[in-house]
Order: C-alpha cells, then sequence, then structure tokens
C-alpha cells in the first residue's frame, strides 16, 4: 500500500521535470526564424551595475522573408537601461566577424549593415 503512493508522488514529479527539461532546450534561437539567421559577432561592456551594452552582427542569407524584429526580440535585454543593438548583414557580402563598444561599432568603409534594430531595457 505504501508503495503505490509513492508511485502517486513520483509519476506525476517525473512527468513535470521531463517537461521542464523539454521546456528548457526546446526554446526557439534566431536560427529556426525565416531569413537564415546567423550570429557571427558579439561584444559587451564589463559593466555590471547598471547600464549594459550589448552589440551583435548577424548575417541574413533571405533578406525578402526575413523576420528582423522577431530576431531582435530573441535577444537578450536587462532592466535598468540596458541596450542591445543589433546589426544584420547580407550574408553573401563581407560582414564584421567583431565588433567595438565604441560607435561605429565596426568599419563602416569595409561592411553594410541592411538592418539596425535596437532594444532597450526599463529603468526601474
Amino acid at each position: 500500500m505504501k508503495n503505490k503512493k509513492i508511485w502517486w508522488f513520483a509519476i506525476p514529479l517525473i512527468l513535470f521535470l521531463g517537461y521542464l527539461i523539454y521546456d528548457s532546450y526546446s526554446q526557439p534561437s534566431i536560427e529556426d526564424l525565416p531569413g537564415d539567421f546567423k550570429e557571427v559577432a558579439f561584444v559587451r561592456n564589463e559593466n555590471n551595475k547598471g547600464g549594459i551594452i550589448r552589440i551583435y552582427a548577424v548575417t541574413v542569407g533571405d533578406q525578402m522573408n526575413a523576420a528582423y524584429d522577431q530576431a531582435a526580440d530573441l535577444f537578450p535585454v536587462n532592466d535598468y537601461g540596458s541596450t542591445t543593438k543589433i546589426y544584420f548583414f547580407d550574408k553573401n557580402k563581407p560582414f564584421p566577424t567583431a565588433l567595438q563598444l565604441e560607435d561605429p561599432h565596426y568599419d563602416t568603409a569595409k561592411y553594410e549593415a541592411i538592418n539596425i534594430l535596437r532594444r532597450t531595457g526599463t529603468s526601474k
């Protein structure tokens, strides 16, 4: 009788934990969106107090079907005035593989962004 009580508790717990693990590993990424996105460069400031700045370079293979806003929404943004800036580049043209924190974040004479999106965290 005591064994049955354990199973009534253990089976739902195992199923719940299995669902949590599945959900954690099945989150969408930019590669799952239309547009053939691929992150190619990233830089972040070292400031952990206040405004965190993240700069990304992402290539796009299919510009006509690219879901730019959905892709930008998948990048992290913190509160307290943090900024995430995403530069999108044509996959078939030269694109930067390194970025810098200072404007401009890449050599604008060599590379041309096809779209730039920015996400800003809320101030609390």
